[in-house]
């Protein structure tokens, strides 16, 4: 009885195991086959691009707006820089921008530190330091150098609709004590509709030209079988709009806003029949 349950299971074992085997290579050869098939597909395909302009006027210029406060002691320079900081905001909201297009983009406290043998005319409050120059921050060397004061430089980012506005706005924020003003750019607040625009023009291009390219060299297109999209935004950018503050206002800036160019890409890729 025993001799012939082993040998039963023995027979169970070798069918599983010719199961299993014809299983794995089953398996083993439609991955080959798919591999296959998909490296011959990979080998009849071709690859087009197109590409889409748009040219739309910006609806938003941004820029930084900053105070830079020196004083001998930590509290004046904070209460200097925060009531001149304070004043441009106010400004600012006064004509016509709204709380949520201002934004605070920097905020630094540093020491300033002295130098033997230099003569310095403060460019805050034109007062003369002999015997110092000023160095701020990482730029102390010498262990004999002493600070002899505090700056406080504070910055706001300002977004402005209204491009009436433009000049007055920057004219009145130097008028009230900024003595920072750059970083001013046009831009588009929702480029997507422009893109979206783009996009029609290049997808467009790019089946005109596999139309063409099969038409002319005798090919058949098969399916789409996949879309890349590269797209291309710049605002334009004036890096150097500054202003000295002070207590006489400054003429107001003529400011052009211009165009911006929308690009987008497209490349579609066909399988050949």
């Amino acid at each position: 009885m025993e001799e012939k349950t082993a040998k039963f299971l023995n027979n169970v074992f070798i069918l599983a195991s010719v199961l299993v085997a014809g299983t794995l290579a089953f398996f083993a050869g439609q991955m080959i086959l798919e591999n296959k098939s998909i490296n011959q597909q990979n080998n009849y395909q071709i690859s087009v691009s197109g590409e889409g302009k748009v040219y739309a006027k910006p609806d938003v210029a941004l820029v930084s707006l900053g105070v830079t406060a020196q004083s001998e002691t930590v509290a004046d320079a904070t209460k200097t820089g925060t009531e001149k900081m304070n004043a441009v905001i106010d400004a600012v909201k006064g004509l016509g921008v709204d709380e949520k297009d201002i934004q605070t983009t920097n905020y630094s406290l540093s020491p300033v530190y002295s130098s033997p043998d230099k003569i310095l005319i403060s460019p805050v409050s034109s007062e003369i330091y002999r015997s110092s120059t000023i160095i701020t921050g990482s730029s102390m060397t010498n262990s004999s150098q002493e600070i002899i004061g505090y700056k406080l430089v504070q910055n706001v980012q300002v977004k402005i609709r209204d491009f009436t506005k433009i000049g007055e706005i920057l004219s009145k924020a130097t008028e009230v004590g900024s003595n920072q003003i750059g970083d001013l750019q046009f831009t588009i607040d929702n480029p997507e509709q422009f893109k979206e625009q783009a996009r029609v023009q290049a997808i467009a291009q790019a089946k005109t030209k596999a139309e063409s390219l099969a038409r002319e060299s005798g090919i058949k297109l098969g399916k789409l079988i996949n879309v890349y999209e590269s797209n291309y935004y710049s605002p334009s950018t004036y890096s150097s709009v500054k202003g000295m503050g002070g207590d006489i206002a400054a003429a107001a800036p003529t400011i052009q806003p211009g165009q911006q160019e929308v690009y987008i890409s497209i490349s579609l890729v066909y399988q050949v029949r």
